[in-house]
């Protein structure tokens, strides 16, 4: 099966473990949004984590959207705390971590599937403007990245590719590029546009007016992905593409994404516009 991210209620978390045996007293506050969505015929949720000084400051940040595994229960949006630390970690930015499932639909893959069922429409578009109009945002794609993994990765591959001129800085880690079913090893019958592997001219056409910072990883023991991976690495060094790839010790596990967070967050924010007054 794909990871299904175990579900925990986080609404302030006071303390997590950076590296071995020392701590970060987190500051950042974490508030659970329900965003109305048309394109998904509901409310529906977001983890909204603010950084430290956000309260007290007048600045406006950057924004990274972190897209969870799949298949998933309607409160896995709630269950990486790991990413809010690591995010604290490698800088100043909103994080947003949207419900990408619920009940009856665990694997929707981030795409649009008919009324109500437009996840993609949510994300790329109903949340981004929702952020955008509560919170003290950099209204740019140069201050958007779009990050997530395993299904995740995918969602934020294909969203980012799709919405080029809202989000700059796309990451999946242990990803993958077509759509598949909720074992990760059969494809879902969708269109090409579904399909990264037919978007690269789209991506190297929008490369000349302006830059997309695109990076990925992948795990030397994923036996399900790897694969793919190193074709797409292929694929877009032969098309001339500017990307980042790694391949890491470890499998298709937590352990690996914890551990590669902060560097892969910081190199995010690297590319992205800083808070500003």
């Amino acid at each position: 099966m794909k990871p299904l991210v175990r579900a925990a209620a986080i609404v302030i978390v006071l303390a997590s473990a950076v590296g071995a045996g020392a701590a970060l007293l987190r500051s950042a506050v974490s508030l659970d949004e329900q965003v109305p969505s048309e394109a998904l015929a509901a409310k529906v949720h977001a983890l909204v984590v603010l950084p430290p000084g956000y309260r007290t400051s007048r600045r406006r940040y950057p924004v990274v959207y972190f897209l969870h595994g799949l298949p998933a229960s309607a409160q896995a949006y709630r269950a990486s705390g790991w990413v809010e630390d690591a995010l604290e970690r490698a800088g100043p930015a909103i994080l947003v971590e949207p419900q990408g499932a619920r009940s009856g639909d665990t694997d929707p893959e981030y795409l649009n599937w008919g009324a109500g069922r437009r996840w993609e429409t949510f994300i790329s578009e109903e949340l981004v403007r929702y952020v955008d109009t509560h919170f003290r945002t950099i209204r740019s794609r140069r201050a958007r990245a779009i990050v997530g993994l395993s299904a995740g990765g995918y969602g934020a591959t294909i969203l980012g590719l799709h919405h080029l001129g809202r989000f700059s800085v796309i990451e999946s880690w242990s990803g993958y590029f077509h759509p598949t079913d909720p074992t990760g090893t059969m494809p879902l019958a969708r269109g090409p546009g579904a399909n990264a592997h037919r978007l690269i001219d789209n991506l190297r056409a929008d490369e000349r007016s302006r830059p997309t910072f695109f990076a990925f990883y992948v795990g030397r023991g994923d036996a399900r992905f790897r694969a793919e991976n190193e074709l797409y690495d292929r694929q877009l060094t032969e098309a001339h593409v500017p990307h980042v790839f790694e391949l890491y010790r470890g499998g298709h596990e937590t352990a690996l994404w914890e551990r590669r967070a902060t560097g892969w967050l910081r190199m995010a924010l690297v590319h992205l516009e800083r808070p500003q007054r």
